[in-house]
């Protein structure tokens, strides 16, 4: 798929971070916070300030905001600080791109401080022509298409000449909202999220590879 610019989530695109912030959102972030059960899948690709929003509209809570805001920020310095790793063959990928005259973004929602945290810990600051965190925008979260809205305006791209790379059904809508095309990538998490609505799906960072680069 050509394009002149690729823009990358990083949850579960460029780190498989995804599986962990599932587990943690199970197994203690959530019970802590809502009576009764809730569905994770709901709210993946939302920025984590707004789940609690959602969730409350949604559910009885049992945990102010603050709490539920802090009890993230901890698993965020342990997920991206210890746990989660780098997409197999990433740094390849992206030089191969940018060497092809492509403008490479990560774009997340995110706030800044946990990208950083992936940066440095990977060594990635480097790659990127421009990283975008959402937070930059007060944006509201995927599936809104603020992000990328707002991507597209700093990579100085139409967003029609873009390619996001999402793992999200959320992420998906977002970046198709936006007017982009979208490949869904397969994280290989527990969870099977539908990406239908993307223009391609890949199942693994070689046919990533081969969709974005056409080989």
């Amino acid at each position: 798929m050509q394009s002149k610019a690729v823009l990358f989530d990083m949850d579960g695109v460029i780190v498989n971070s995804e599986r962990y912030w599932v587990e943690t959102e199970q197994t203690d972030i959530l019970p802590s916070a809502v009576s009764g059960s809730a569905d994770t899948s709901e709210t993946t690709g939302m920025n984590f300030r707004e789940i609690y929003d959602y969730l409350e509209a949604r559910h009885e809570m049992t945990a102010s905001k603050d709490e539920f805001v802090a009890r993230y920020e901890e698993a965020a310095r342990d997920i991206y600080g210890e746990k989660v790793d780098l997409q197999a063959n990433f740094r390849d990928l992206v030089a191969d791109l940018r060497a092809e005259g492509r403008t490479v973004a990560l774009v997340s929602s995110s706030p800044h401080d946990w990208i950083s945290r992936m940066l440095d810990r990977f060594d990635l600051r480097e790659s990127f022509d421009r990283v975008i965190s959402a937070e930059e925008i007060d944006a509201k979260s995927k599936p809104e298409p603020d992000v990328y809205e707002y991507a597209a305006e700093q990579v100085g791209v139409a967003p029609e000449a873009c390619i996001a790379v999402e793992d999200s059904e959320n992420g998906v809508e977002s970046a198709e909202r936006a007017g982009m095309r979208v490949v869904g990538y397969r994280n290989q998490s527990d969870e099977r999220l539908d990406l239908s609505a993307a223009d391609a799906v890949a199942e693994s960072p070689e046919e990533l590879r081969s969709i974005l680069l056409g080989e």
